[in-house]
């Protein structure tokens, strides 16, 4: 899949759409909230990977989605990138 200095990819074991991968960074992070300016070039390369991987699977139009809070769906709290692709995905999400 890709695994680098910064960030490893995974398939979603639940998968929500035909391509559901998660791009994790390895520095943990709990959420978004977490954030300092320091990790902006960490948050560029997590989205420069979702865009490598969708485009290796396949995928030239996909969606990428960060949950921040578990009442809106974060389970795991390591902030983590989803790559959704291969279906219809509707507007406004939820």
């Amino acid at each position: 899949m890709h695994e680098d200095e910064h960030a490893v990819v995974i398939r979603d074991v639940n998968p929500a759409a035909p391509l559901h991968l998660l791009v994790l960074p390895r520095q943990h992070i709990a959420t978004l909230h977490e954030l300092t300016d320091a990790d902006d070039a960490l948050l560029g390369h997590l989205h420069r990977v979702a865009a490598r991987v969708a485009i290796a699977e396949g995928h030239r139009d996909f969606r990428v989605v960060v949950n921040c809070g578990a009442g809106v769906g974060q389970s795991v709290f390591h902030l983590h990138l989803h790559v959704l692709a291969g279906r219809a995905l509707g507007w406004p999400p939820g």
